[in-house]
């Protein structure tokens, strides 16, 4: 699966899930010439334009009104959604209005109701669900057909594999089916055809790779995560319902947002860069000020976005871990840069003093447990130091001593970063690091600096194919994987 891995690096999470939308329009473009699908070519184009079209004047003229930038990707994975879930119809005049109202409060939606500029519902679920309400029009679902479930099933896998929800994703099916058959079978239908009826001919899987993983509207945490997927499973189901209103897809994603925005974080800052310092080769850690101080905990991250014209497949948005610890004055994020960087990456490492990026959604259970006692050992990668810088400087400023030992691999003895900072741990906090150059961290490595390595918990952070590696090792020597914990976040690039 290293393939997979290497792959999915080299696209941001946005651009992943645009591609693989833009895949399944054309499938269904392709498949309505065959007559196997509920609309004629010509119905999906027209709605499709109409989309579209509205989407992107609505866009434009909130981000003018409100005086924000907008992210390009945003708004177009907004418009394929409603264009996959609202079915063409051919009398194409009976139909306009309602695209029309759809695309509107779909986008306008993300700027109106979006306290702390963050929007509470998923844009498309939320259109479809006032529409029905105001003038009686519904999503027909169209992409839940037999024919897209191929397609759908390989691109939403490889979207749950980048953004890390398979928790989610999990809690969500196991809550949906359970209900859904165990409804069926009070009907007398067969447990083997009530599955293959939810799989093969409702939106189930659109629905549960794609509109319930959307990051923005979903918990930061494990826990918050498994309690919405059982949310959004339980009123999927369209048995559901209070007095005359029957649950829908969107209704049920609707009802979960608003329990994930109560359970989030509610974030987002204006950050203005004071200097960038040179941490190593090609490195750097660029300290930006706020006009509210960031609460979090050492060894967060943040959704980080520089707006730039003419981005790449990668998009404009990034994840960072915060490198800065919460006893400290501003934001610290620390950032490599590799061959043949960016545009996200060249338009970072251009900015001048004064120049101001967004950061959003405040994540991450990489943090330090508890338990004070609890012994631990850290394992970096590269640029992947940053959450324990945080989490060491922490303890520092706390004079709060822990039993750790950490492991730092890089490539050369030059791309070490906060060497300082370890340094000052180990003679205030005799937390000590081992630097590991150019090889790879073996198991004997382990057992030689940390020889009750099997009492201890292990913290792995650094690029997705480094982590799966180290996992290895670890389950190699007899490290279960409940005392494992990785720092590996939607988006990592």
């Amino acid at each position: 699966m290293k393939w997979i891995d290497n792959l999915l690096n080299r696209i941001t999470m946005y651009r992943l899930v645009l591609y693989f939308l833009s895949a399944l329009i054309v499938a269904g473009f392709v498949l309505s010439f065959f007559g196997v699908m509920p609309f004629s070519p010509l119905a999906l184009v027209l709605s499709f334009t109409v989309i579209l079209g509205t989407c992107w004047m609505t866009n434009a003229l909130c981000a003018r009104l409100f005086r924000v930038s907008v992210n390009v990707e945003s708004f177009y994975i907004t418009a394929f959604i409603l264009a996959l879930i609202i079915t063409p119809i051919d009398q194409f005049k009976e139909s306009i209005g309602f695209l029309i109202v759809a695309s509107l409060i779909a986008m306008a939606s993300k700027f109106i109701i979006a306290p702390y500029k963050k929007h509470i519902f998923n844009p498309a679920a939320f259109a479809v669900v006032v529409t029905a309400f105001s003038i009686n029009q519904y999503a027909g679902w169209w992409i839940a057909s037999p024919y897209m479930v191929p397609l759908i099933l390989i691109g939403g896998l490889l979207v749950v594999r980048k953004v890390q929800r398979f928790d989610l994703v999990l809690s969500f099916f196991v809550v949906a089916l359970a209900m859904i058959v165990s409804l069926n079978l009070g009907r007398g239908t067969h447990v083997f055809a009530s599955m293959r009826g939810v799989i093969i001919d409702s939106p189930i899987l659109f629905f549960a790779f794609i509109m319930l993983t959307e990051p923005l509207t979903t918990p930061p945490t494990r826990t918050g995560r498994i309690a919405y997927g059982a949310i959004a499973g339980f009123l999927f189901v369209p048995a559901m319902h209070i007095g005359s209103i029957y649950s829908t897809p969107e209704l049920a994603l609707v009802v979960g947002n608003l329990f994930s925005y109560f359970v989030s974080p509610k974030i987002r800052l204006l950050l203005t860069l004071d200097r960038i310092e040179t941490l190593g080769d090609d490195m750097r850690e660029f300290i930006f000020h706020t006009e509210h101080p960031l609460v979090f905990q050492a060894g967060q991250y943040l959704e980080w976005t520089v707006p730039h014209r003419h981005s790449d497949a990668r998009g404009n948005r990034r994840y960072f871990t915060i490198a800065s610890s919460p006893t400290e004055q501003g934001v610290r994020i620390g950032v490599k840069l590799y061959p043949k960087p960016s545009t996200f990456k060249q338009t970072l490492f251009a900015m001048s003093p004064g120049a101001t990026v967004t950061a959003s959604q405040l994540a991450g259970e990489f943090v330090l447990p508890r338990d004070a006692n609890r012994k631990l050992v850290f394992i970096a990668g590269g640029i992947g130091i940053t959450p324990f810088r945080s989490m060491i400087k922490y303890l520092i400023d706390r004079k709060e001593h822990r039993s750790i030992d950490m492991f730092y691999a890089t490539n050369t003895e030059q791309e070490i970063a906060y060497r300082e900072l370890f340094d000052k741990a180990r003679d205030i906090l005799g937390i000590k690091t081992s630097y590991v150059f150019g090889v790879r961290l073996t198991d004997a490595m382990i057992k030689s600096a940390v020889p009750d390595y099997r009492e201890r918990l292990f913290y792995i952070s650094g690029p997705r194919s480094m982590v799966v590696a180290f996992e290895g090792i670890l389950k190699n020597i007899g490290i279960p994987r409940n005392r494992i914990k990785t720092d590996f976040f939607p988006g990592f690039v």
